[in-house]
């Protein structure tokens, strides 16, 4: 016959191998990947010039973005005026935020290099964080630097609507309405 208390103690041995199982270590496996802080995916969209949430502080508060308003002209009623506005800031948006994504993988590779052949620093570590920090700043700088200059592109309702088909409209979306009105 078990004991109460070699019950409990059991039942907790069983409980904590299966929370174990169910809670493997946060970074297991992604020591395999090029870039140890970037994953795949984020690879990719650096070196595609996409978003990647860099831009939500302007996108939520009512800020749209050059890619989504192209994809949603028809339903905002955009004219051809602005559509090729709107093409226009999408692919200097690219041309600009692809180049700053290369160097940030590059940055970031070389600090796996640096950890990896056991070569860092403090002093090379201080460097090495403020360029990655200095490239991250100007990536996202870029990113919400477009999604300002769309807001001229449209009018106060449109920039509205794009809230509302985005699925974010709240009361205090709408931006101070500095912008042209078309």
């Amino acid at each position: 016959m078990i004991r109460p208390f070699a019950l409990v103690i059991l039942t907790l041995l069983a409980s904590s191998d299966a929370t174990f199982a169910q809670h493997a270590p946060p970074y297991a496996g992604l020591q395999s990947r090029a870039v140890k802080a970037l994953s795949d995916q984020q690879i990719a969209d650096l070196r595609n010039g996409r978003g990647m949430g860099l831009a939500l502080a302007a996108e939520l508060n009512g800020y749209p973005g050059p890619l989504h308003v192209i994809e949603l002209r028809q339903e905002l009623g955009l004219s051809a005026t602005q559509v090729a506005r709107a093409e226009e800031l999408f692919r200097d948006m690219k041309a600009e935020t692809i180049p700053l994504g290369e160097q940030l993988i590059a940055q970031e590779s070389a600090l796996d290099r640096q950890f990896a052949e056991r070569t860092i620093t403090p002093a090379s570590l201080t460097e090495t964080t403020s360029r990655i920090g200095d490239a991250q700043a100007r990536l996202r700088a870029a990113h919400l630097r477009y999604h300002l200059a769309m807001l001229e592109v449209l009018t106060p309702e449109q920039a509205q609507g794009y809230s509302a088909l985005r699925g974010y409209a709240v009361e205090h979306n709408a931006p101070a309405q500095h912008h042209r009105r078309h």
